[in-house]
């Protein structure tokens, strides 16, 4: 199996984008996705969950230009885990989904 990852869901917040040396770029966003269940007893349950995506090169240009807070958008691309020490010396850990494609949806 491929890692693969498919997501449809709103843009938290504008695109961060930045210009990296030799003119390619990065942007990340993030991606929320809401789920909704029904418990034994009827009552109806909303989860929202986080996703942080990046994506570079074409894919982070054309995130610069036409995504933007709040827009419906549909990605895919492969799950990524890294570490990294805080400025307290705790080890964090963190997973980002790294975009290969974008497709705007909505108008």
């Amino acid at each position: 199996m491929k890692n693969r990852v498919q997501l449809i869901g709103r843009v938290g917040q504008d695109p961060e984008v930045k210009n990296l040396e030799g003119g390619k770029k990065v942007a990340t966003i993030t991606i929320a996705t809401n789920d909704v269940y029904y418990k034994d007893n009827g009552d109806k349950v909303e989860q929202t969950e986080w996703h942080r995506v990046t994506a570079w090169g074409k894919t982070a240009e054309i995130i610069e230009k036409y995504v933007t807070k709040g827009k419906e958008i549909a990605i895919e691309g492969k799950l990524t885990h890294r570490t990294y020490e805080d400025k307290n010396g705790e080890k964090r850990y963190v997973t980002d989904i790294v975009a290969n494609e974008v497709l705007l949806l909505g108008k």
